[in-house]
């Protein structure tokens, strides 16, 4: 199977740059969409079925904002939208597929770039995330988690690690979560297979010279948990899809 995780920066505008092109190259079995930032019916979703996909929305109950999908050409044989935390459910963050005794969980992580309010509540979601994580795990031991986690974890992570020390999404606090949460036998699957440096998956839009130049933040992850370790083919991340800030990262993995 291959997963794709890839935040669009709202489908409609990923649509009008080729999205629908690139999904007819087949790229991937399933294709997990973070901020999606429309509803279901605001795409024209027989595109999705023409090309073999059924198709998961979960959106925020604000429009224009956040949401998650999940495109598949496999038959999933359970879904789950949200988590049960109803400030993160109203914004629609977390999908959740069950493959045999697989569950693939799509997730849009909050950013603090906002403001300190934004951030304080990235915390809280972080630890309430984490939390639900654990006490899936008991149920469910072969978990794959992918999406945008608005962290970058390391200095290798990042280009410029010293002169954002104080950016949201590099911060101390963030960093450490990420560490205790790979150290508590979750495996990033993308440096099983590529331990180099300068490998990102989002530039920042300000400036059209940064994606150019790769100067840009890994904080696209499929992560998986331990029992899946073994069943790992590859993965990788692929800078040259360009329908957003954002580009794909994907894994290959034996179910």
């Amino acid at each position: 199977m291959r997963i794709i995780s890839y935040n669009v920066n709202g489908i409609r505008a990923a649509i009008k740059k080729g999205f629908i092109d690139w999904l007819k190259t087949g790229p991937a079995d399933v294709v997990c969409i973070q901020e999606t930032k429309c509803c279901e019916g605001d795409v024209d979703v027989k595109l999705l079925e023409a090309l073999g996909f059924q198709h998961y929305w979960y959106s925020a109950q604000k429009k224009g904002y956040s949401g998650v999908a999940v495109f598949t050409k496999i038959k999933p044989d359970n879904i789950e939208f949200g988590t049960g935390h109803k400030v993160s459910d109203d914004e629609g963050r977390v999908i959740q597929v069950t493959f045999k005794d697989v569950r693939l969980i799509n997730a849009y992580f909050p950013s603090g770039t906002s403001g300190d309010e934004r951030q304080q509540f990235k915390y809280e979601w972080l630890d309430e995330f984490h939390k639900y994580l654990e006490k899936l795990r008991k149920k469910h031991p072969k978990l794959i988690l992918c999406g945008d986690y608005n962290i970058a974890h390391t200095e290798i992570d990042i280009h410029d690690p010293k002169g954002n020390k104080k950016s949201s999404g590099f911060l101390p606090e963030e960093r450490e979560w990420m560490t205790k949460f790979l150290d508590n036998k979750w495996i990033d699957t993308f440096r099983v297979f590529h331990p180099e440096p300068h490998r990102y998956s989002w530039w920042s839009q300000r400036f059209p010279s940064v994606r150019l130049n790769n100067k840009g933040w890994r904080i696209d992850y499929i992560n998986v948990t331990e029992p899946l370790k073994k069943n790992l083919l590859d993965a990788d991340i692929l800078p040259d899809v360009k329908h957003s800030d954002h580009c794909p990262v994907l894994l290959d993995i034996k179910i």
